[in-house]
């Protein structure tokens, strides 16, 4: 019985070191994954872009708080055919061709809107808010990517314990293959018995192949997620176990969902935005008030007349205080405005009701592959078990291959319970997390 576990246990340790050699030409852990990607991913570069778009909008000058001052220069000439009636008795007329008169004109005007209404102040507001939902919306997407990001972590780790598997259960094909073909050199064995052996050792070698192929694929979604340029470079990560938290709380998960999710801020923030819009189309019942002003100088040169050219420097200024009466639009406007209210508060309770529904969901699912994962790592314990003494009663001879491909089989399949438990919680309790707001968790 001891060889037997010796020799189960030196070719387990045999497959992950090879697998590691092979593997971790760079390793990384969870918390630098996170901080290379949140560094480097196009996604999350993207739409801080966008979030510094909207916090530039936030100024005086965009809400109409600032007046607007342009400089004006101009120049205009005409050439004009000119009769004149000079006496109205004796209808004596003088006229003039090719007069040239000359306009030249430079200026400095002034306009401010002192009061619109509260409008401004409105759309200062406006401004601000949609600022802060900019920020919202990057908070969903780091949220999104962290949860993206640690699940591709996770699931690499267990490509690569799948991959162990697959090649401890084709180490003991090959050492099964041996033995038989032993045995039926020397008449122990039938020929049946070393072809069967030799078919179970090429299909677990496929098998081994196959998962080759999913791993691979796990390591190019990893940095493709971390934006590495060589997708195919060969990374390792330091975890080499899938560590479940046993320790969420129902009661404080949902309380913190209701408090810091980010898509019922997001969805708040949208009612607060409608609101807004509102009180600006309730604006134009107020009057308004604008100021003007200027300072130029113009120079009018002509032609003909006793008056060769004239210059005028000056300044100028008026106030104009006015009301919108009726614009035909109003009264639709401001129905529309309220609807507007009432379908962002629906929208935010049709979100929270979907969120309990997934809530609840992912909770049932997360309890249940915790009971399930202490049922299958008793499974694993007991097939281990049995496949040891199956190792040593086929080495007596006292098994056939096909009891012995069972026992084998009872092992890898109970391995791969495990390994999917183990891995369908952390995706639960990750779940868990980003809809409370607690996902940046894994950043500690």
């Amino acid at each position: 019985m001891r060889l037997i576990r010796f020799t189960i246990v030196a070719l387990i340790l045999g497959c992950v070191s090879s697998i590691v050699n092979a593997q971790t030409r760079q390793s990384y852990g969870l918390k630098e994954c996170l901080d290379v990607g949140l560094q480097n991913n196009y996604s999350i570069l993207i739409v801080k872009n966008k979030e510094q778009q909207s916090s530039n909008n936030v100024t005086l000058g965009n809400a109409g708080y600032l007046p607007t001052l342009a400089l004006s220069a101009g120049y205009s000439t005409g050439v004009d055919n000119s009769t004149t009636t000079k006496d109205r008795a004796t209808g004596i007329e003088s006229t003039v061709h090719g007069e040239f008169d000359h306009t030249v004109n430079l200026g400095l005007n002034l306009n401010w809107t002192i009061f619109d209404g509260f409008s401004i102040n409105t759309n200062y507001k406006r401004l601000k808010e949609l600022e802060m939902q900019g920020q919202t919306a990057t908070r969903i997407a780091l949220e999104d990517f962290i949860a993206q990001l640690t699940s591709s972590y996770y699931n690499l780790i267990q490509q690569t314990i799948r991959l162990k598997n697959f090649r401890y259960a084709m180490n003991l094909s090959k050492e099964r293959l041996r033995i038989v073909e032993a045995r039926y050199m020397i008449g122990n064995f039938s020929r049946l018995d070393y072809q069967q052996a030799k078919v179970d050792f090429n299909a677990d070698s496929a098998q081994y192949m196959k998962q080759q192929e999913k791993l691979q694929s796990a390591r190019i979604n990893l940095n493709e997620l971390m934006a590495n340029m060589n997708v195919e470079q060969l990374i390792g990560v330091v975890d080499t176990s899938i560590l479940v938290y046993n320790d969420l709380d129902f009661d404080a998960l949902w309380n913190s969902t209701l408090q810091t999710n980010a898509e019922l801020i997001y969805a708040d923030q949208n009612k607060r935005l409608s609101e807004l819009e509102y009180k600006q189309v309730k604006s134009r019942n107020y009057p308004y008030l604008k100021l003007n002003g200027g300072y130029g100088y113009t120079l009018n040169r002509y032609g003909a007349g006793s008056v060769e050219r004239r210059g005028n420097l000056g300044f100028n200024a008026g106030v104009t205080l006015g009301i919108n009466i009726f614009d035909g639009n109003r009264s639709r406007e401001r129905k529309n405005a309220r609807l507007e209210i009432e379908r962002t508060e629906l929208q935010r309770q049709e979100l929270k009701l979907a969120l309990r529904a997934d809530f609840c969901d992912l909770w049932n699912a997360y309890t249940n592959n915790l009971e399930l994962l202490n049922l299958e790592k008793q499974n694993v314990v007991t097939a281990l078990e049995n496949m040891e003494i199956a190792m040593e009663r086929y080495m007596l001879g006292d098994l056939s291959g096909i009891e012995m491909r069972e026992a084998q089989k009872s092992l890898l399949d109970a391995e791969e319970r495990l390994l999917a438990a183990e891995y369908d919680t952390k995706v639960c309790e990750i779940s868990l997390l980003q809809i409370s707001g607690g996902v940046t968790r894994y950043l500690e």
